[in-house]
């Protein structure tokens, strides 16, 4: 890896912290998709945890950001919100 420049993003000592944000994101997933609509099979799954990914990074405002943002917003480096009022 070294070779290639890249780095491992945890600090090699397991701790909970290192992991965090994907953790969050697979509970979410899990509580607020998986479990609710126990799929039948395999492409079923996959279907539906592809639009709720694609829901969860371009529609769904996150906590982190105040509701305000998307995770998309954010990685793209927008500055709007979504729930911009309009001045008079």
């Amino acid at each position: 890896m070294r070779e290639l420049g890249v780095r491992p993003s945890m600090d090699g000592k397991g701790r909970w912290v290192d992991n965090v944000v994907i953790e969050r994101f697979w509970r979410s997933l899990k509580r607020e998709d998986v479990y609710l609509k126990l799929y039948d099979g395999i492409p079923e799954l996959e279907t539906g945890v592809g639009t709720y990914i694609e829901r969860y990074n371009n529609w769904r405002p996150h906590s982190a950001h105040g509701r305000k943002t998307t995770p998309a917003m954010v990685y793209d480096g927008k500055k709007s919100t979504i729930h911009e009022k309009k001045s008079a």
